[in-house]
């Protein structure tokens, strides 16, 4: 078997063990369709299955589909022969019996409480299973090779919900959250006369503000700036006068 065939397994099977309770050995319920189809291929259910799943299984049946598969005729003798060889689990018919697929449905209500694997052929059972029913895996046949089917949209959605309410608190818990914290501090009692909500800061009125002066001749500010730095820049040189005309000068006096 293919490493990516097995990881693709393992992963359907823990989503069912973690949420639904699902655990080893797994229940392959199998009705007269699929092993129908495993003697016409060739498939060796006793054999191939426990491969596939990697662990051990019971393979079941029912009364009703027993029955509904010997009723069919000679066609489906040897089916019948194989099935008669798994473990039979009693169903809520009795000596009434109903056709296969109808048993099956109501063996898997209550959200699957006795944790059934299908393996079915039936195209009906099957669009049932993917549509309507909660916490059920789907196997079937494609030629000789298994296939364990991904949980359906409704599975999957049950699951989600199932999990936002079990992290979710009631109103009970809810209320005695907040006694605790009041009790401890962390809180105020919001009933009590003591309690008052905090004024958030406010920003100034913008009414009572002025508005800034928008400079419009841009021209005058560089000017007026550079004239400045021009100032700040200048120097008063200082005249040096040679020595023979300071001699002259004095002279002259």
């Amino acid at each position: 078997m293919k490493i990516s065939r097995q990881k693709k397994i393992n992963k359907i099977l823990n989503f069912y063990i973690n949420n639904f309770g699902f655990h080893s050995p797994f229940q392959i319920l199998i009705d007269g369709t699929y092993c129908y189809a495993a003697l016409k291929n060739q498939h060796n259910i006793q054999e191939v299955l426990p491969k596939y799943f990697l662990s051990e299984l019971k393979l079941l049946t029912t009364p009703c589909v027993v029955i509904e598969t010997e009723n069919l005729g000679p066609k489906v003798t040897g089916a019948a022969i194989i099935l008669k060889k798994f473990a039979v689990h009693k169903c809520i018919h009795g000596a009434n019996y109903v056709p296969g697929s109808k048993c099956i449905k109501s063996m898997i209500k209550e959200l699957n409480k006795n944790r059934y694997v299908i393996a079915t052929q039936d195209r009906e059972l099957q669009d049932y299973i993917r549509n309507q029913a909660i916490g059920v895996p789907l196997l079937y046949l494609h030629k000789k090779t298994p296939v364990l089917e991904n949980p359906s949209n409704a599975t999957v959605e049950h699951t989600k919900l199932h999990k936002t309410q079990r992290f979710q608190l009631n109103p009970n818990e809810v209320n005695l959250l907040t006694q605790l914290k009041v009790k401890s501090g962390i809180q105020q009692d919001e009933n009590s006369a003591s309690f008052r909500k905090k004024r958030k800061k406010g920003g100034p009125n913008p009414l009572s503000c002025k508005k800034k002066k928008k400079v419009t001749d841009c021209k005058k500010i560089i000017k007026n700036n550079s004239e400045n730095k021009i100032k700040k820049n200048r120097k008063r040189k200082r005249v040096r006068i040679p020595d023979h005309v300071k001699q002259e000068l004095l002279q002259s006096k």
